[in-house]
């Protein structure tokens, strides 16, 4: 198989694997608890914690691990409106946000909580003008995405978190594409990332709090962490992230380079006729979200058993919902389902990949040849 699904998730990486597996198998303790053994897993956790941390890059704050980046998210939201004072009851978010985030925000709508959504602009960016337009002395929160799960464009981060402090608001930026694969962008205060999208293991995320910011716990129990999530920690998922997130400080440039390669390399090999969805100036190029005019994305899958590629995100492909995130950018419902996302990364070998969009090239023509 030729994986081309590294939004969805990556694979482990083999120095992440051997890192988890003594807290596997013979050094199983709880971290919680008070014993010898339990001390050195705590021990195990504080470390990965730093690294996480050191390849974050931000300041005057600090991380709290949680079961996945989903959770990190539904924490900021929930728990800032929980802190919040009754003047601040607006939340304003983007269109083109993970549904982490919007049906978090649809939910605390229905309780209340007046909700900004804002379009983007055709290229899939926020206007900056709108958004000033939007932000008062109501507004508790603004959430936007550092670089989007489907068709890879960035916002720009630092300038709208600097507009949301000076309208006296928080700011939640959700990393999860972002983080380990490029610089985050300094100044939000609310900051989720994800274990299993920078090679490490699934059941592990994070949220990062800029302190004052902290928001009210989520999940009630122990405290275990820092007195606002509850749960007992896995010291292997926390040792795994940390190992993950290391390795990615360390090579992130090279993989960038590496991934840019590859986008020229699949652009080539793709050929004439396909239209790429989004900015290309404004976008990390291990994200190649294109449609053809005609295009059946979901019959192509089914005739490309041996290619692991997507119609958007994992988390709404089931669904049978056209993507939201293409609908923001202005597509029809024949333009979305002619759409398909190819994702590659640090293990994705150039051959395979070109042989790849070959096959996919030839496959979406001759649909076109059947279908005329």
């Amino acid at each position: 198989m030729i994986y081309l699904d590294y939004q969805a998730t990556t694979p482990v990486a083999p120095e992440v694997a051997k890192a988890m597996q003594p807290w596997i198998e013979e050094r199983f303790a709880n971290p919680h608890s008070p014993s010898r053994w339990g001390s050195e897993a705590a021990a195990a956790i504080e470390i990965a914690r730093k690294q996480v941390e050191s390849a974050l890059g931000l300041k005057g704050g600090s991380l709290a691990f949680t079961g996945s980046a989903t959770e990190a998210l539904n924490w900021a939201l929930k728990g800032s409106v929980e802190n919040a004072p009754k003047s601040r009851n607006r939340i304003v978010t983007v269109a083109t946000e993970h549904a982490a985030v919007l049906d978090t925000c649809e939910w605390l709508a229905g309780r209340g909580v007046d909700l900004t959504i804002l379009p983007v602009q055709p290229d899939g960016r926020l206007d900056l003008e709108i958004l000033a337009r939007e932000l008062d002395d109501r507004v508790l929160l603004v959430a936007v995405m550092q670089v989007n799960n489907e068709i890879g464009v960035t916002q720009p981060i630092s300038e709208i978190a600097s507009m949301a402090h000076g309208a006296g608001a928080l700011m939640l930026c959700d990393a999860v594409q972002a983080f380990g694969r490029v610089e985050l962008c300094k100044g939000p205060d609310l900051v989720a990332i994800s274990g299993h999208k920078i090679y490490g293991p699934k059941g592990v995320g994070a949220l990062w709090m800029r302190k004052g910011a902290e928001p009210a716990p989520l999940i009630h129990g122990g405290g275990q962490e820092r007195g606002l999530r509850s749960g007992t920690l896995s010291p292997a998922l926390c040792v795994g992230f940390g190992a993950a997130a290391k390795l990615a400080q360390e090579r992130m440039t090279r993989d960038y380079d590496h991934v840019q390669k590859l986008w020229n390399a699949a652009v080539r090999a793709l050929g004439p006729g396909w239209i790429i969805n989004g900015s290309t100036d404004h976008r990390y190029p291990g994200n190649l979200n294109i449609r053809r005019e005609g295009l059946d994305g979901a019959r192509l899958i089914a005739d490309l058993r041996d290619i692991a590629f997507s119609l958007g995100s994992a988390c709404a492909s089931g669904s049978g919902r056209p993507s939201h995130v293409l609908r923001a950018l202005g597509l029809d419902y024949r333009q979305t389902r002619s759409s398909i996302r190819l994702g590659f990364g640090r293990y994705t070998k150039q051959k395979e990949l070109v042989d790849a969009c070959r096959r996919i090239a030839a496959h979406a023509h001759a649909q076109e040849k059947l279908d005329a």
